[in-house]
């Protein structure tokens, strides 16, 4: 998706290093995102894609409205957050394409969802805030998602 410049200041000086945002997909119902950090750039770039590579979730998807034809959209409205960044996913009708800014669009192509109205709340100029929630948000629609197995982690144990 993305290659930036980081810079860290040290006693020396400033250390400048890379950071890629890498996105795998086929459109089929499966997403991977990553991101990786280093002093090279074309080890960044291959580490990146491995490491997405290894991280390809399932994507829930439904309807809105009638059951024809492949599901389209999410199948429920979700909201995720990442630092001060809030979006929320509304399922759409048919037809009505992908309603998200530029850097979530992708993801949600790359994941095989068509049609999809998206709120954002926060500062949208963090590109990895910004990929992270819509990531968390398309991958929270399984039936139990990470987020519902938090509050009952610490069942059957004694403590």
């Amino acid at each position: 998706m993305k290659i930036t410049p980081v810079q860290k200041q040290t006693r020396v000086g400033q250390r400048t290093r890379s950071k890629a945002f890498v996105i795998v997909g086929y459109g089929n119902g499966h997403v991977g995102l990553d991101v990786m950090r280093n002093k090279e750039v074309a080890t960044v770039i291959h580490g990146a894609i491995i490491l997405t590579k290894l991280s390809v979730i399932p994507v829930r998807r439904g309807y809105r409205g009638n059951k024809i034809g492949k599901p389209r959209t999410v199948p429920c409205k979700v909201t995720g957050k990442c630092g001060s960044f809030i979006v929320t996913d509304v399922p759409a009708p048919r037809g009505s394409g992908i309603v998200v800014a530029r850097v979530p669009k992708k993801v949600l192509q790359f994941a095989g969802i068509d049609d999809v109205f998206t709120s954002s709340r926060g500062s949208t100029k963090t590109l990895g805030n910004f990929v992270k929630v819509e990531e968390e948000n398309i991958s929270i629609h399984k039936p139990y998602g990470r987020r519902h197995l938090n509050q009952y982690s610490n069942i059957g144990r004694d403590i």
